[in-house]
């Protein structure tokens, strides 16, 4: 993991295309502006997680029906 620190307005860039700006410091929260082109997601972690899970989830159901179907 690589860790930086960032002061408020200050932004990193990650593959030339996703601009990270630090928009306010409030005690333990930071809020973060994403600029980011539209094909590329975003998530909150948590939610990607959730995604992930439910994916999965859907595949082993489907993949239940078919081999249930096929005897």
């Amino acid at each position: 993991m690589l860790a930086l620190t960032r002061k408020k307005g200050e932004s990193l860039v990650i593959n030339n295309n996703v601009e990270i700006t630090v928009l306010e410091i409030r005690g333990d929260q930071i809020k973060l502006g994403i600029t980011a082109p539209r094909d590329v997601p975003v998530y909150r972690k948590e939610i990607y997680v959730q995604i992930q899970e439910e994916n999965e989830n859907a595949i082993s159901a489907d993949a239940f029906e078919s081999l249930k179907n096929f005897m």
